[in-house]
Formats: C-alpha cells, structure tokens, sequence
C-alpha cells in the first residue's frame, strides 16, 4: 500500500513517527514484517499500531490478538495504547504473553484435553517434586537419572510441539536408554490426573488442539481479526505453529523483530522462523526500522561490521542523526584481576567527568566473570549492583560451597551445618535432622558434635545413622588434609567427594553449567589468599558490603540479561576466543552456535549509548592454571575506523591488525562474502599470538611462566591430556589448534596451551 504523507490532521499516536514506522503502522492487511534494529524504536511503533486498529475501527479491542513474551512488556504496552485510545484498552483480553493467552484458551477446552476447567498450573519446584516421583517409580537411578534432567529434555520437546507420541527413537535414547517418551507419556499422565499442567503444557495443549480439532480452530481464526507478535525472532517452534495455524484465514499478521538479536536458542528459540517469514506468508510486507535513536554512529557502525559476518540474515543498516562521538576503545590488559582494576578506574575517571554511576554497565558473557569485578570495586569503594541475579558469593552454589569451608575452619559454625547436612540429598529427613538439634541443645555442644555422637546411638534409622556417619567421617578427613594441603584444592576435593560436582554434572543444562563455572571461580578466587581463615574473612567482609539504596550503581550483568536496556557507558569485558564467544559454543555447537554468539555480540555492542569499551586478556586462570588467551574473533571484526587500540600489558606490547585467511580458522569467515577479514596479532614479547595470511605462530614470553609449556615439539599420534576432556590422541595440528580424540570425550578442538603431554 501507498502510505499517506504526515499530515497536521494525522492523530496523535502517528506525529512523533518517522516514515518507516508510520508505514508499519499504516499497512494494516496482510501479512507484515517489521524488521526492528536495536533503538529503532519498535515499541513506538507496535503500541501505535495496535491504537490505530482500535482508533479507525478495524477491529474491536476483542479481535486483535497481541502476544509479547513477558508480563513486563505486555504491562508496558497496555499502559501506552491505554494513553493513545483511553479506556478502550481494557477491551483487550487478548493482549498478554504467550503463557497467559494460552492459558485462558485452555480453560475454555480443558475437557477436550482431559482437565477441567480449574486446573492448577505447577511451578518448578511442584514439577521437579512429580517428576522425582515418576523417576522413582520407574526404578531409575535419581543421581544418573535426575528430575532437573528430565525437566529440561521435557521442556525441550514441549518448545518443539511434540507430545509423548511424537517422541522418535533417537530423542527418547536422551534419557534413561531409550526411556524418555516412556517416562514423558507417565508425566503427562500424571498431570492429568492431578488436573495440572506445567508451562509447556499451556501451548502445548492449544497447538494439539488446533492440529486436531478443526472447529476450535476455526473459532479463533475467526475471532482474531488481526494478529501482533513482538520479538518473533525469539519464538521457539511450539510458538511459531501455533501463530501459523491461528494466521492462516486472514493473515493479517505482523510480527515484529529482529534476526540479528536472537540469542536464546539454549531456551528453545528458532533464529529460522523469523527468516522464513516471507515463505510462510508470500507477499508479505518486509519493513525496516534502521533510524536508531540511541547510540553514536562509531557504535553502530561497529556492532554493523560484526554482525555482517554471518551468514542467513535479513540484512539491514542501522543510522543515526545523532554526532559521530567517541570511537571504540579496544584494551589488552595482562590478566582478569588487571581488567578488573582498569575498568574500576576508568568509571572513577568518568565520575570526576560528571558521568552517573547508574549510567555505566559492565556486560560480561559468563556469571562467574562478575566475581573479580566485585572483589574489585568493593576494595575501592565503588557501589555496584548485579542484574539478573545474585551477587557472586550470594549465588546458592557458592553459599552452600562456603558452608562446607566454614564448618572445615570452624566446627562449631551450626548455621554452616544446617545448610550442608542434607546438600546434596543424603537421604536425612527432618525428624533426623531435629534429633540432632535436640541433643546438641541439651548437651550445649555445636551441631557437628552433636552429629558425631548421635551416630554412635541407635536414635536414628540405619540409613539415616549410615548416611550422617559417612558426613561426620568426611568432615574429620577433610580438616585433617587442610593441615597439608592447599585450601583450594582441598576446596575442589570437597565439591567432588561430597557429591556436589556431580549432582550439577548429571543436570546437564545452562543452569548448571553456569554453577559449575561460578565454582571453579571461588576456587580459583581462593588461590590469592594464603590461608582458608583469611579467604573466609575476605568473603565476610565483602558479604558485609551494603550501599545506599539510593546511591547511584554501576550495574553489572550478562549480556543476556543486558537484551533491551540501554547505558551512556558499557564496558565490555572478557572478550576472548574460549570465553566469548564461549568454548562450549566452539566445541559443540557448529557455525549456528558461533553465529549466535556473534548476534550476542551485537547486542552488547548496541546497549551503548555514548561510549563502548571492550577488554581482553592475555592470560586467564582456567581450571586452576594460568592459559594464555586470543583475543575474541569478534574483535577482528571490528571496522578498523571505528575503534581506537590500547594495552596495559606488561612489557609494552602493541596491538596491530593483519589479514589472515580462511585457512587460518575455519569459522573466521564463517558467512563473510569475501575470503578475508581482520584478525588480531599480538608481538611475541607481550606472550601472545601472532596471527599471519597462512598460519597462526605461536609466540611465548619465556620470563613468564604461565603453568604450560611451549608445543612446538607436539606431533600427530601422541597422547596428551586436559583437564576438562582428560586422555586423548593427538589426530591433526593446525597452527596452535590442536585435533584430539578423546577416550571419553570424543573429538574436540582445542589450543594446545590447554593440554599436557601424557
């Protein structure tokens, strides 16, 4: 359609809109796409879209459909339409999450699927509770075999729209040996039995329904006269079906995102059904927001040259009126703890300057990497708060791991006791646990000796007195190793032998995964103390640390959790080849994985409003050692015009650019529409690596010991081991990668820096 010019008569909600969005406002039938770059402005424009089917009476508040995916924005955007149309907003039932418009469609056909009509809708620890007890009934091992296990493969299935039925051979051999849609047909059983549904149910149940009863169907393609969905490049395949069999009739559908910020594939997210819009709905309106109205052109032009890398997008060009502004500021810094003092002075220096505390950010891409950063500002005085989560030592992981050092270095600490007796699960129930309790009372002895006495007695059932008795035992052996033995290590023995490590390895998810990185952190935090008592008293001091309420903060946060706010200042730190983008990432996920982290690059980028300042390290404590680091390939990527290049390292090293092929790397080009790109050289003096057309070299400061040695001398067909993936064979070497073939790991990629000759 021909939008109309902005006209004086133009209703309120169209006055402040640039021309791309008064088009997707306007073109009102069809299918629509509205490809919204960051601070484009999308909100503006889908609330005004919504207000202007209302305003010219296309449709009742009752016929549009509008679906976001948190309460917060679908709060927001009824709050905004309700200012533009009045009260006529509260005729709009149909405006919520995905979750939520489910959920009251499902009552209305409990009965079709086998619940009534009040069904109860089970949060986690409910779901976890039922699916122990399916797992119990079924004679499975719960610590192979564990509800948080099977809760993520379910939930998986569920994001793909399948049922228990539609659960091949090959997905259900992800659990218990090919018992996954036995034990997922049970669960679901047992829910409606219960009357209740989980989550995933709630979509789940409406897409069936719409797959095999065509007049529930019909009734609801007719109702919804018009259809809006934001963020649709985050919806998972269970959310794109169910909004492609509701649009099918009218399609008068407009769906509004971003294929350059998709970054949650981990939680089911399909970067693909945004890309394939145009072959669901031919014709469709393809309509670009690209005015950004919220960073500087050096920042824009920055996260453009990054993302252009990959490869399946959209494609768009993100420009601004705003002045050109600061460059990029990329800094090579030695290690973490000096990356964490620098961006401490940098914010101070910013402070002097007049900038607020609350409008500077540090993004970083993994949980544990806030922990250095904490340590830091804390030592200088600067108030921060942690977004999305807790503060590093008020991670449940780690309170539970320091419970354990606590009542190792003292005894008598009962609170201690009481949170580790039953972590992990010891089979010790609360009548176990109060007989404790009673006698230490009575005795006026602390908890531990209470426990150490009661084992002796026949006060507790056999397993019960058993299991207690292997706790106290372990306590005695692990003070006695702390008279020679490393606090740290003897921290990460304790995590292994009391069955922490493994209940979070069986999990298998993100969550866990995150947990397990967050405790290699406090044991390699504990490496700078030099005692387990001075370690402790760091961490009491540091828990002790309150500011203000009211006092402005420097936030710290993921770059996930960072998706959709926005910061004067952002520092960006870690970013290192193994960190960002992730090892994980590299080793497992492919070229998708790679071009997710590199969306998730993007969007660190664009949070940045004035200035962005990205940090690598030479060196990292991995796994208790010291590695030599790459920069991130990411920042190769980087247009050379729009950054300026510093370092802090020790020895003077410079920084400098050089084309380096294909050859090099095989994901460096990965989606490039040339064979060469930037990539980072650092000199050999500073230790690092000198990347050349044909190779990458090398290049090792000899007067530094870094915990590896040199590999020049490494071959095809030796054995080698790593601390993460242990025994292996040595298959193929490129450059400083190595090809192993692990005995238990299977193939990985890894830099040689990270292994031993075995």
């Amino acid at each position: 359609m021909t939008v109309p010019a902005p006209s004086p008569a133009d209703p309120p909600y169209l006055k402040d809109l640039n021309a791309p969005q008064r088009e997707a406002v306007l073109t009102t039938e069809g299918p629509v796409l509205v490809l919204a770059g960051a601070g484009t402005g999308k909100t503006a424009a889908l609330t005004a879209r919504l207000a202007h089917l209302v305003a010219t009476r296309r449709a009742f508040p009752s016929e549009i459909l509008c679906v976001t995916f948190t309460n917060k924005a679908a709060r927001e955007m009824r709050e905004r339409v309700g200012k533009m149309i009045g009260p006529a907003v509260e005729g709009m039932p149909w405006l919520g999450t995905f979750h939520s418009v489910c959920a009251r469609m499902l009552r209305r056909h409990a009965e079709l699927v086998g619940l009534q009509s009040n069904f109860t809708i089970l949060d986690t620890d409910d779901q976890l509770r039922l699916m122990k007890q399916i797992i119990q009934a079924a004679g499975l091992d719960e610590k192979r075999w564990t509800a948080r296990a099977l809760a993520a493969l379910i939930d998986k299935w569920k994001n793909k729209g399948l049922t228990p039925k539609e659960i091949d051979a090959g997905e259900s051999e992800a659990f218990a040996h090919g018992k996954g849609a036995e034990i997922y047909a049970q669960y679901q059983a047992r829910l409606r039995d219960l009357n209740a549904c989980d989550f995933g149910d709630l979509l789940l149940h409406m897409l069936t329904l719409f797959k095999t009863d065509r007049a529930v169907l019909e009734q609801y393609q007719e109702r919804f006269r018009y259809i809006m969905v934001d963020e649709y490049q985050d919806t998972n395949t269970s959310q794109y079906l169910w909004l492609r069999l509701l649009a099918q009739t009218r399609k008068n559908i407009c769906c509004v995102g971003d294929d350059d910020q998709s970054i949650y594939s981990w939680r089911g997210a399909e970067v693909a059904n945004i890309l394939r819009f145009e072959r669901d709905f031919p014709g469709a309106a393809i309509i670009r927001l690209e005015q950004n109205y919220r960073s500087t052109p050096h920042i824009l032009a920055a996260a453009s040259g990054v993302i252009a890398q990959n490869g399946g997008r959209l494609g768009k060009t993100l420009w601004t009126e705003a002045d050109e502004g600061e460059k990029l500021r990329v800094i090579g810094v030695w290690d973490g703890p000096e990356e964490a003092r620098r961006v401490g002075e940098e914010i101070e220096r910013l402070e002097r300057q007049g900038t607020r505390a609350d409008q500077v950010a540090i993004l970083v891409r993994a949980s544990f990497q806030t922990r250095e950063f904490e340590d830091r500002f804390i030592q200088i005085g600067l108030p921060y708060r942690i977004v999305g989560g807790f503060r590093f030592y008020e991670r449940a992981e780690i309170r539970d791991a320091l419970a354990y050092l606590r009542l190792v270095n003292q005894p008598s600490d009962d609170l201690a006791f009481e949170r580790i007796v039953n972590v992990p699960k010891r089979g010790l129930g609360d009548k176990a646990v109060e007989k404790v309790h009673r006698l230490a009372r009575a005795e006026g002895v602390p908890l531990s000796v209470a426990a150490a006495h009661i084992v002796e007695t026949d006060e507790l059932t056999g397993a019960a007195r058993k299991s207690l008795g292997r706790f106290i035992g372990d306590l005695h052996r692990w003070r006695d190793l702390a008279k020679s033995m490393g606090h740290a290590d003897l921290a990460r023995q304790i995590l292994d032998e009391s069955g922490y490590t493994a209940v979070l390895q069986a999990e298998r998810t993100a969550e866990a995964s995150g947990r397990l990185e967050n405790l290699q952190e406090l044991t390699r935090a504990m490496e700078d103390y030099e005692t387990l008592g001075a370690f402790l008293e760091h961490v009491s001091l540091v828990m002790d640390n309150d500011a203000t309420q009211d006092e402005a903060k420097v936030t710290i946060m993921t770059i996930h959790a960072a998706k959709g706010l926005e910061f004067d200042t952002v520092f960006l730190a870690g970013w290192e080849d193994g960190l960002f983008p992730s090892q994980r990432a590299l080793d497992e996920g492919g070229l998708a994985s790679l071009e997710e982290e590199r969306r998730l690059a993007y969007v660190a980028i664009t949070r940045a409003r004035r200035r962005c300042i990205i940090l690598h390290a030479a060196n990292r404590r991995v796994y208790g050692q010291w590695t030599s680091s790459i920069p991130s390939r990411f920042i190769g990527e980087l247009p050379g015009e729009t950054i300026e290049e510093e370092t802090t390292m020790s020895g003077g090293a410079s920084l400098w650019r050089a084309n380096w092929s294909e050859r090099d790397d095989p994901f460096a080009n990965a989606g490039r529409g040339t064979g060469r790109g930037p990539g980072w050289q650092r000199a050999a003096s500073a230790g690092g690596f000198v990347r050349e057309p044909t190779r990458i070299v090398e290049a090792r400061q000899s007067a530094v010991s870094l915990g590896n040695k040199g590999r020049s001398d490494m071959t095809v067909g030796q054995r080698v081991f790593h601390q993460k993936f242990g025994y292996g064979q040595v298959t193929a070497i490129e450059g400083n990668k190595l090809e192993i073939d692990f005995d238990q790991a299977g193939q990985k990629r890894v830099l040689d820096s990270f292994v031993n000759l075995a």
